[in-house]
């Protein structure tokens, strides 16, 4: 029990390192090729810290743990959402570009909303099994492959005055951050989820709730220190952006990678926690257009912080 807690903590750590390195490589090897840092930040760095999320889930599906992969997908949103914004928005109120109200917002709910649809196949036909299936992965897929469009079309259209605020490294050093971030993250993953499920049978503890809490936590990290970062610089666009461009990976992304490995076994009572997702970010949607427009102010911030932390004390304690 105290080896694989260890063990799940020292996988948590290489994850985040890994994640780190990849995205610092990834990021100097496109400012060599100059693309923009806002290009570099929607897409690199959106999927850097998404990473671990995909290598756990990726494992998951593999070995069967679909409590797993989706305890996993829909706890990081939520943590990204409630927690995250939470922090960050107590740290400074979040004002937004009126893109990020109008479109990025919406397509995070829209998500949630295909998602819910996907999974919930006893809402059609009783007699279904309740899963995400190879082609709602093709699907999901294809609206990863739109939103990538959404964002070139965005870049074409906004004119961004270019930071330089990413360093350049050598050839070698770049190579290196690549590969070995790459192989942090899949040497973190295995070490998280095998060890999450040991911790798991070892207390009576469901998959369920040690991927909404503990490997969900774990894998947003990344997210977590990305946006106080930018929270603390006053940079409002970095610390929202990337918890909205994160969950809308985590879905689309990620969940497609997962199904299309393998489909996933959906457990009905997660509905519960996607319902408490589409309602915290509609509530974050609102938030937009209250107090001061486009901004999350700290009170709402507080309600988001509060909510959660209540939410998972309940669910542990249903556990235990």
């Amino acid at each position: 029990m105290i080896t694989s807690s260890l063990l799940l903590v020292l996988g948590l750590v290489i994850l985040i390192f890994g994640a780190n390195y990849m995205v610092d490589g990834a990021s100097a090897l496109a400012k060599k090729f100059n693309i923009s840092n806002l290009a570099i930040g929607l897409t690199i760095v959106a999927f850097g810290t998404s990473a671990p999320e995909l290598v756990v889930n990726s494992f998951a599906a593999a070995d069967g743990y679909s409590d797993i992969v989706f305890g996993n997908v829909i706890g990081s949103n939520n943590f990204n959402l409630f927690i995250i914004l939470g922090i960050t928005g107590l740290i400074t109120p979040l004002a937004v570009q009126s893109s990020t109200a109008w479109k990025e917002i919406p397509i995070s709910l829209i998500a949630v909303v295909i998602l819910f649809m996907m999974v919930n196949d006893q809402i059609i036909s009783p007699d279904q099994t309740s899963l995400l299936s190879n082609f709602d992965g093709f699907i999901l897929l294809f609206c990863f492959l739109a939103f990538l469009f959404y964002v070139y079309k965005q870049l074409k259209n906004d004119d961004v005055a270019e930071e330089d605020n990413i360093q350049l490294l050598s050839p070698l050093k770049t190579t290196i951050f690549i590969i070995g971030g790459l192989a942090g993250l899949v040497l973190g993953g295995q070490l998280v989820v095998n060890n999450a499920i040991d911790i798991a049978e070892n207390m009576g503890i469901s998959q369920k709730i040690i991927g909404l809490t503990v490997v969900a936590a774990g894998t947003s990290l990344p997210e977590l220190a990305t946006s106080i970062v930018a929270a603390t610089k006053k940079n409002a666009d970095i610390a929202v952006g990337n918890i909205i461009g994160s969950n809308i990976f985590n879905i689309f992304l990620i969940l497609s990678t997962a199904s299309l490995i393998k489909p996933i076994d959906f457990n009905l009572n997660f509905n519960q926690d996607l319902y408490i997702l589409a309602g915290g970010t509609l509530f974050l949607l609102l938030a937009m257009f209250t107090g001061k427009r486009k901004r999350l102010d700290r009170w709402e911030a507080l309600i988001l912080l509060v909510f959660y932390l209540g939410y998972t004390t309940y669910l542990v304690m249903q556990e235990l």
